[in-house]
């Protein structure tokens, strides 16, 4: 009996990622697996009476982005309640945007734009003041955070949080005063982020039915950039299980439409050992399936050994008890081969740890464990080449695109050159990868690490790189493709588009190979696939799309456009989801699982 596939795209530009046949015009897929790759009379010749066919009128199709490094999971349950700038072009729009949610924001909820920025995006080179964010928002709290270098907090904000002029200051972060004491709004990293996240976490979080629904939002905002698969490092007060909840859910009724490895990370500084030896006693790497799986341990393996990532100060002299640390912890992992990722900005940080690795690769062989640094922007060749010979890898993330003026304000333009070396990493031969670090210290837009990669320059138009540091178009996709698979273990699965791999692709609104540099940054996808299944469309593909679930709450930002600043994604209307919010069929345990059987809201 002769299987037809149930799904192909043709007349179309499609870079495969694979060597040996680099571009074709067509794909088929079966089921969640790629069928067939070929020309267009091939592959429309396979189609039988039930296949969707797709013309994709000439447009770009590569496999899907991978992130192998973001936050996901911590963002999507608060990805509803946040005002993102993203991309936005200028101050004067931030600050209407501003405006214009600080009017649909009910007391007591806050207005919050929680990282993905730089001041030095704005055409004004500048963040606002704290006069403008009063006048702004003269009752409604609002908290601006900013590379988890500051954070700007409004007067009402202050007063929500409680900080008055008897507040200590916390270690590692300074509470910023006015001449009588009192505290004037702005809240410094020195360089911990301890205090700006902490002072977040003061805000109304949402229900446990909005996370599930504020997720979903996430997971089509990163569709609808192209994006298929990340890698998700934990996160800062992103404690398992509890946290876990809205994702897992999700999961269990099938409804991800980003595949998700997660890595495990620790919360309790002088617990790290307590904390790997419970989880690695009740689970193992791989645990879960091809949407949702466990990846490991990290990023941060022990509190002594987190080195930060803020360029504005100055780096930070490390514990003497972070060897003792960090080497109960790898040693623990080694020993029950679960791999590993480790925070590491500085290379001072890296040859550190390099030592404690190599000692346990003594008496526990590290070479296919899959362990990796993440970031490592000052790594030297030294550490390079020990990297390589116990088998690591390294993944980088765009944070320079974002923090390069302030880099090469410390530390000179010539350092910033091969900030990170990613030219040479690869000439090594060494496991690179690329993502995001995002929410919070940067975009979740992978467009920017293509133009970063690319081009060499920050989101503020600095040039960092000479072309020596730069890679060409083809090569850094890879990096966001193809090399990423390595980290999650994902190899003979994704990453490229080939016969029998997973059914996860992005058909582009413009060209990538084609554009100017500048345009790079304005790509989204307009029909993005994943295992088999469209999971967002928009243009001449809207008929392809499923309707998104309302935001809840009903004066959410995503509800007014908020994400990357691009060609807008449809919005539901805000009554559609008032109605939604109000439909009896999902006042109870699960109402924000969309689409469920019974759902009164199915036409919205």
């Amino acid at each position: 009996m002769t299987t037809h596939p149930t799904l192909i795209v043709h007349n179309a530009k499609i870079h495969t990622g694979v060597a040996r046949r680099p571009e074709v015009q067509a794909i088929a897929v079966t089921g969640n697996r790629i069928a067939a790759v070929g020309t267009n009379g091939q592959i429309r010749s396979l189609a039988g009476p039930a296949t969707l066919i797709i013309d994709a009128g000439r447009r770009r199709i590569i496999p899907g982005l991978i992130d192998s490094h973001i936050h996901m999971i911590r963002g999507g349950l608060t990805y509803n309640l946040e005002l993102r700038w993203d991309g936005v072009p200028s101050l004067a729009d931030a600050m209407r945007m501003l405006a214009e949610q600080v009017a649909h924001t009910p007391p007591p909820q806050w207005v919050r734009v929680v990282g993905g920025f730089t001041e030095y995006q704005f055409a004004e080179k500048r963040l606002p003041t704290l006069d403008e964010l009063n006048t702004v928002a003269p009752d409604t709290p609002v908290f601006v955070l900013h590379l988890y270098d500051r954070a700007l907090l409004n007067a009402a904000a202050l007063r929500a949080c409680g900080y008055t002029r008897d507040a200590p200051d916390p270690p590692g972060g300074r509470i910023e005063r006015n001449g009588s004491g009192e505290p004037t709004g702005l809240l410094l990293a020195t360089p911990s982020a301890l205090l700006l996240y902490s002072a977040l976490a003061k805000g109304p979080s949402l229900p446990y039915e909005y996370q599930i629904n504020s997720t979903r939002h996430f997971m089509r905002e990163l569709n609808r950039l192209g994006i298929t698969s990340v890698i998700d490092a934990g996160g800062g007060l992103q404690h398992y299980p509890d946290d876990y909840r809205a994702i897992e859910e999700l999961q269990l009724h099938r409804l991800l439409t980003v595949r998700v490895a997660y890595n495990l990370f620790t919360q309790r500084p002088g617990e790290e050992l307590d904390d790997f030896r419970h989880w690695s006693s009740i689970l193992r790497p791989g645990d879960g399936d091809e949407f949702y799986r466990l990846n490991g341990a990290g990023e941060m393996l022990v509190f002594s050994a987190a080195d930060f990532e803020n360029f504005r100060r100055p780096r930070p002299e490390l514990s003497k008890a972070m060897e003792d640390d960090l080497e109960q912890v790898a040693r623990l992992l080694a020993t029950r081969r679960w791999p590993w990722r480790m925070h590491a900005t500085y290379d001072e940080t890296i040859g550190r740890a390099l030592d404690v690795f190599e000692r346990i690769d003594r008496d526990i062989p590290l070479q296919g464990l899959r362990w990796f640094f993440d970031h490592a922007e000052t790594v030297s060749d030294r550490n390079l080449e020990r990297i390589a010979r116990l088998g690591g890898g390294i993944a980088i993330q765009h944070r320079m695109a974002y923090q390069g003026e302030y880099f090469v304000e410390r530390y000179g333009a010539a350092a910033a050159e091969r900030t990170p070396p990613v030219r040479r990493m690869l000439e090594m031969g060494l496991r690179v990868g690329t993502g995001s670090d995002a929410t919070r210290v940067a975009s979740y837009d992978p467009w920017t690490t293509l133009h970063w990669l690319t081009t060499g320059r920050t989101v503020g138009g600095l040039e960092l790189y000479p072309q020596g540091n730069r890679l060409d178009r083809a090569m850094a996709l890879s990096l966001c493709t193809r090399h990423n698979t390595w980290f999650s273990g994902e190899d003979e699965l994704k990453g490229q588009l080939d016969v029998g791999l997973l059914a996860d692709f992005a058909v582009l609104s413009q060209d990538y190979f084609q554009v100017p540099d500048e345009e790079i940054r304005q790509i989204v996808s307009e029909l993005t696939v994943v295992d088999g299944r469209i999971v967002y469309a928009s243009g001449d593909f809207r008929g392809h799309d499923l309707t998104p679930p309302p935001a809840m709450p009903d004066w959410s930002p995503v509800l007014s456009g908020s994400g990357c600043w691009k060609s807008a994604p449809a919005r539901v209307p805000v009554q559609a989801a008032r109605l939604h919010a109000a439909c009896s069929t999902h006042q109870g345990n699960g109402h924000a699982l969309w689409g469920m059987p019974g759902c009164s809201c199915w036409a919205f």
